[in-house]
């Protein structure tokens, strides 16, 4: 037993090209100079028979179809097991929608996100004779796939867009923003693909780790203030940044992980251009860029 992960999409919410934006990336993916990604959402496996996705994205139908790892093996039989959600965000819940077609498989969140679920009649279209919506508590392992174990924990973030009220805090710790650990065959490995900042503990609990997929939205906080694209830091949308002293490629160093990938990147982003001055500083202090489709084995 092993972890077997692909990279169904790297990107954060609306891709690459976002589909109303003529920002740099999104021209270069438009025009073919650097590779187009779909929205954030990971395969998981512990033997490479059956899987289990983190976060359905809206884009989950197309990425499914170019994963043959996940194609239908029977009529109907499929090797996707189950589905976790690691928050309410748009862009990692619509993807539900699409797997509505009878099929079963588990659905794991944190009782605050199914609350959030349920709250919404349309997610009724995933019916209940077919989709068992389970409860998982924090800090407590369960069996996410056969052979596959999941840990889910808070980390600092906030509620959905959707649900921000007048007053929005960042950087709550609750069961709104989860990350997850890994565990197959003695290994150990972790997917955050939102965290607002890393505390003490979180370094601690990532020390040593086999891998380490974390939030990559943004190079600078003020990134998309100062492209003209939004008025909104990285820090109000919950998202660390991940250059400078404060962000997560310093708050990460030294841990001994050993190997880092950054997923969940904003079309705003210039590591998504592999040509790009940040993604050589990023390679230059270890971490990989994720791109849709890579492959990982532990």
């Amino acid at each position: 037993m092993s972890i077997k992960l692909r990279i169904l999409g790297a990107a954060a919410g609306g891709g690459l090209p976002q589909w109303n934006c003529g920002c740099d990336n999104c021209n270069a993916a438009r025009e073919g100079r650097i590779a187009p990604q779909t929205q954030s959402s990971v395969a998981v496996s512990g033997n490479g028979r059956d899987w289990a996705v983190l976060n359905a994205s809206p884009d989950i139908r197309t990425q499914l179809a170019a994963t043959p790892e996940l194609h239908p093996t029977g009529l109907r039989e499929m090797p996707l097991r189950s589905v976790l959600v690691t928050n309410g965000d748009i862009d990692h819940v619509a993807g539900l929608l699409v797997l509505r077609e009878s099929q079963p498989f588990t659905l794991f969140a944190t009782a605050d996100i199914h609350g959030t679920l349920a709250a919404n009649p349309v997610f009724d279209a995933l019916r209940a004779d077919c989709v068992t919506r389970t409860a998982v508590r924090l800090d407590q392992p369960f069996d996410l796939a056969p052979d596959l174990s999941a840990t889910l924990f808070a980390v600092p973030g906030k509620v959905p867009l959707y649900l921000e009220g007048a007053e929005v805090e960042t950087g709550l710790l609750g069961e709104q923003t989860v990350g997850v650990e890994l565990r197959a065959g003695g290994r150990r490995a972790y997917y955050i693909p939102g965290c607002a900042h890393v505390p003490d503990w979180l370094a601690t609990k990532l020390a040593g780790a086999d891998l380490v997929m974390f939030d990559g939205t943004l190079w600078t906080d003020n990134e998309m203030i100062a492209a003209g694209l939004s008025q909104k830091t990285g820090q109000r949308m919950g998202h660390i940044s991940i250059s400078g002293p404060q962000g997560s490629m310093a708050q990460l160093a030294r841990l001994n992980i050993a190997k880092k990938i950054f997923v969940h990147m904003n079309n705003s982003n210039p590591v998504l251009d592999p040509a790009s001055p940040q993604t050589a500083i990023a390679q230059a202090q270890g971490w990989i860029i994720g791109r849709d489709g890579m492959e990982v084995s532990l």
